[in-house]
């Protein structure tokens, strides 16, 4: 397949699709009036930074993977960025860093290999995925089956097309994110959140529990929300209400008393109170904890904070790529 491609033609071909390996992107928006959640990827700023170390817009597809890697053979030469935690980037078998953009060449295969600590992988290759665009989204929504390649993870021998990438995309082979930049991944893990919007639903006990207690995620998590396992958390009057709107890293209290924070799959609406919601600077963290062993807390903070801390991270990020980009162009003169 590759040897009989078209030069004029930039494609992928899914050697062995691995576990759960999805074409996503920034997400699909303005349909969850229609209970069509957004979608997109478990840990947004991994997939945000790898599309950005090679030149992309930030919305464009690449894909992420969960567990077991893809094994992927390129059809041209190109530039690809791989992120997120939990996998180490092997090029012809050769260990390469994440978080760096590469140059690879016709006929190169990339795999990769598990590491901790880390579950959700991604990787972007200059132009982007060029893939069915649905409701305005390349992502696969894998609960609802929509999206991406019929709406399910990849099979192995599929042929993915991409976009051609810009002729200067050679040019930001190299750059790189050190770890002082990205988000802190580790096994037990502090999550800032906002308290509410029913904390008046939960007695003085529950709250006290909720922020004192170790919470293990269950290993029936998945893409629509994590199960945590842990003391529960008493209500004053019930768990259920009216059905109102949710968010990702809405946490919700079922009558079990076991909360759930909802993810990128997660229902547009539920029916049981919810007494915080993870802070977006706190996401990722809390994505890539590893279902079935990683163990978090949970720490309440201001709006205001957690505004600033997202106007943080986002910021050292884009800083950092400016000044990748400056001493680009200064080797150049």
């Amino acid at each position: 397949l590759i040897k009989e491609n078209s030069r004029d033609t930039m494609t992928i071909l899914v050697h062995s699709a691995g576990f759960i390996t999805s074409v996503q992107d920034a997400g699909r928006f303005h349909y969850e009036k229609f209970g069509i959640p957004c979608t997109g990827p478990m840990d947004r700023f991994a997939l945000y930074a790898a599309n950005r170390l090679v030149g992309n817009d930030a919305g464009a597809a690449g894909l992420e993977f969960g567990v077991m890697g893809p094994v992927l053979v390129m059809g041209d030469d190109c530039v690809i960025a791989a992120t997120g935690g939990g996998f180490t980037l092997l090029i012809n078998r050769q260990p390469m860093p994440l978080w760096m953009s590469i140059r690879v060449r016709r006929g190169d295969t990339l795999s990769f290999s598990r590491t901790e600590p880390g579950n959700w992988g991604y990787l972007a290759i200059s132009g982007g995925i060029d893939s069915p665009v649905l409701m305005g989204s390349h992502a696969t929504y894998l609960k609802g089956k929509i999206g991406g390649y019929g709406g399910a993870a990849l099979k192995n021998g599929v042929l993915l097309p991409l976009y051609v990438q810009p002729e200067t995309a050679y040019l930001l082979a190299g750059r790189f994110i050190p770890p002082h930049i990205r988000p802190c991944y580790q096994s037990d893990p502090v999550i800032h959140v906002v308290p509410g919007p029913q904390e008046d639903r939960f007695t003085a006990a529950g709250l006290e529990t909720f922020f004192s207690s170790p919470y293990r995620i269950s290993p029936t998590s998945d893409r629509m929300g994590y199960r945590l396992e842990g003391p529960q958390v008493e209500h004053t009057r019930g768990a259920d209400m009216l059905s109102d709107g949710m968010a990702f890293g809405s946490i919700q209290v079922p009558a079990s008393g076991q909360p759930i924070v909802m993810m990128s799959e997660h229902p547009t609406t539920g029916g049981y109170t919810k007494i915080a919601t993870v802070i977006s600077a706190d996401l990722p963290v809390l994505a890539q904890c590893i279902p079935g062993s990683d163990t978090i807390r949970f720490t309440a903070v201001t709006v205001e904070e957690a505004q600033q801390r997202y106007r943080s991270l986002m910021g050292n990020l884009e800083r950092c790529l400016a000044v990748e980009a400056y001493l680009e162009t200064d080797d150049l003169q």
